[in-house]
């Protein structure tokens, strides 16, 4: 399945997933903050990439978040934020640094319930660095804008490139539609309440429809 998928990609299709890639990337300089918030995926990198910001003095104390989800379900099936706690701990960071949130099952759900173990632990909170995989960047800030917008949020991500990144996965058809569904998200949670509006240049948004007219629709929304 995998190779058929590949063997389908253009190279139109790429430079289409680029586009929406480089879209969700905020550019947010990196700096201390007071408090982490790692959120819930498959891709354990976030998690390497949130022990490398610990060590380097980035934040005091993280929050892992995430019950499972059907991307997730097989690979994590304690939940999200319980396999990224063991995996921070085996790369040294201390337990004490560590709040646990094991419920949430969406982006909002990671946001609002992370604020809750954090003022419940009394750790005040004024700025806040998102820790994501790197496609996730844009929502994750939209929907902290929405909900938290008393904190400044700082989205960060290991840096790598939409083909270094592809590089770690099995499935590009998958990733490309992974990319997709945050796209659409982003465009229609302001709608729903979810999140801030955010402009969407045309250029992206004529890259979405490109992808999603050539079937890259796995991870939409809903009809």
């Amino acid at each position: 399945m995998t190779d058929r998928h590949e063997a389908a990609i253009s190279d139109k299709d790429r430079a289409d997933a680029r586009a929406i890639w480089d879209f969700h990337q905020m550019g947010h300089e990196l700096r201390p903050c007071s408090a982490a918030i790692t959120l819930g995926s498959l891709d354990l990198g976030v998690v390497t990439g949130a022990a490398d910001l610990y060590h380097a003095g980035m934040f005091p104390v993280v929050v892992f978040t995430g019950d499972t989800s059907a991307a997730t379900r097989e690979r994590f099936p304690r939940g999200e934020a319980t396999h990224y706690r063991e995996h921070a701990l085996s790369l040294g960071v201390p337990d004490e640094a560590v709040l646990l949130e094991p419920k949430a099952t969406n982006t909002g759900q990671n946001i609002g319930f992370s604020r809750e173990v954090l003022e419940n632990a009394g750790i005040a909170v004024t700025t806040l660095l998102l820790i994501s995989m790197p496609y996730m960047q844009r929502r994750a800030y939209a929907t902290c804008r929405k909900l938290w917008p008393e904190v400044e949020p700082v989205c960060v991500s290991q840096p790598l490139s939409f083909d270094e990144y592809v590089s770690t996965h099995d499935d590009e058809k998958q990733l490309i539609d992974m990319l997709m569904g945050d796209m659409e998200r982003v465009m229609e949670y302001p709608k729903r309440g979810f999140a801030i509006e955010q402009h969407v240049p045309e250029r992206v948004r004529d890259a979405f429809d490109r992808l999603r007219a050539r079937g890259y629709d796995s991870w939409l929304l809903p009809a």
